[in-house]
């Protein structure tokens, strides 16, 4: 089976779309796909706060992330109807129709209020299934449609789109509640997910057919690759290295003496424009160095941030300079932290087989959440009894040690040999 790294010279010379035109394509249902996330997760916990709703009952929401781990188990099936073997790829009219219900589920959400906890959560489900279906089916048309070269941008536009999406569903959406009330505001958001969805239904596909006797997609042929082995085992490490403190750093700097409006300032405009800045410079950086060297160096700049948040824990530095030096490395960190998930990304769209290309990437994905889960309950539990310096220490000790790997890895399941990436 094939790889996009290896097919790299013959998709650049196919009659491919506009490499903005795809960008800015896919790049709509990425930012559409975390509008929806931020409703849930950003946006309606506070409403339901608001409503008198229990910390326990807010908490149920959680189970909306499911989809989004297990994403995986039904992809052969979604990469089947996108590109049946012998006939064309239909990528726009699987987007189309899957969309279509997370697009009814979101304004069912709008009817149904934030109050009614069990009708409304079965509407969230509906919507967080089919955004985390229709990212299965963008995924597979971006492998195929953006040249190897292009392929940073198209991983900028996916960063930068979670960040953006989560803007407008954590922020804008809460600004409308509290001006126009509920349903007004829950209708605007699925109206803002059908005008993101527009730019990529009038993108063409070029990808070519495969042939019709050609073995179906499955999750077995994309285990069989060294290429998807090795570049699970990738992101597993890249995960441990970057992701595993996360959870943590809000709790400490609000311990630190970082007030509410200030830290809601920073996690809101501060981090969603550094991670914005990461994401788009990762477009060209790639093209310029590869992922490896970026990979590298964003965790090699995360190890020195948990160095210094370890530090300051031990310290129990809680003067005005310390606490401004700690936010400043938050949003540095927000920046190289988007700048690594890009060239991360770029490096695992080179591994995946043209034959299954949604299968793949959906398995690289669902590596990321399920690995991050776990290092957030283990962090979660251990945070507490242990304490912040030991779980930055611990954590920057993790990011060493991928960072050792990385060299290795980089020889093993790559691909697409470094010259070719450096050259792009």
């Amino acid at each position: 089976m094939v790889s996009a790294g290896t097919l790299a010279a013959e998709m650049d010379g196919q009659d491919l779309p506009a490499p903005a035109a795809v960008v800015i394509g896919v790049g709509g249902l990425y930012v559409a796909q975390s509008v929806i996330g931020g409703v849930f997760f950003t946006g309606l916990p506070a409403v339901m706060r608001e409503s008198g709703a229990s910390l326990n009952e807010i908490a149920f929401i959680l189970i909306t992330v499911l989809p989004w781990s297990f994403k995986f188990l039904w992809s052969p099936l979604v990469e089947r109807l996108r590109a049946p073997h012998g006939r064309p790829r239909r990528s726009r009219a699987v987007v189309s129709a899957i969309g279509a219900f997370g697009v009814g589920a979101l304004a069912a959400c709008a009817f149904i209020g934030p109050t009614a906890l069990a009708p409304l959560a079965v509407a969230m489900m509906v919507a967080s299934f089919a955004s985390a279906t229709a990212d299965i089916a963008t995924d597979g048309y971006a492998v195929e449609n953006l040249a190897a070269k292009n392929r940073g941008w198209g991983n900028a536009a996916q960063v930068g789109g979670a960040y953006l999406g989560n803007a407008v569903g954590g922020g804008v959406f809460l600004i409308l509640v509290d001006h126009f009330g509920w349903t007004p505001a829950t209708l605007v958001m699925a109206f803002v997910l059908v005008a993101l969805a527009v730019p990529f239904l009038t993108v063409r596909e070029t990808a070519p057919a495969r042939s019709a006797d050609a073995p179906p997609q499955s999750l077995r042929a994309a285990l069989r690759r060294p290429e998807v082995r090795y570049g699970l085992l990738l992101v597993a490490v890249y995960v441990v290295g970057q992701k595993w403190a996360a959870l943590l750093l809000g709790p400490f700097l609000t311990d630190a003496g970082v007030s509410l409006s200030t830290l809601g300032v920073v996690n809101g405009l501060g981090i969603t424009a550094s991670g914005l800045i990461g994401a788009f410079s990762g477009g060209y950086l790639l093209r310029r160095f590869g992922a490896y060297p970026i990979m590298q160096a964003t965790l090699a700049a995360h190890v020195v941030a948990l160095l210094g948040f370890a530090v300051c824990a031990y310290l129990e530095a809680r003067s005005q300079g310390a606490i401004a030096a700690l936010i400043a490395a938050q949003l540095v960190g927000g920046a190289t932290f988007a700048l690594g998930v890009t060239a991360l990304y770029s490096e695992l769209m080179g591994r995946v087989s043209l034959a299954q290309a949604g299968v793949d990437f959906t398995l690289f994905q669902s590596a990321d959440a399920i690995v991050s889960v776990i290092g957030w309950q283990i962090t979660g539990s251990f945070g507490d009894r242990l304490g912040y310096a030991f779980c930055f220490a611990t954590a920057a000790a993790l990011g060493v040690a991928a960072l050792l790997t990385l060299p290795f890895l980089s020889r093993r399941g790559s691909a697409l040999p470094r010259e070719a990436h450096q050259g792009a």
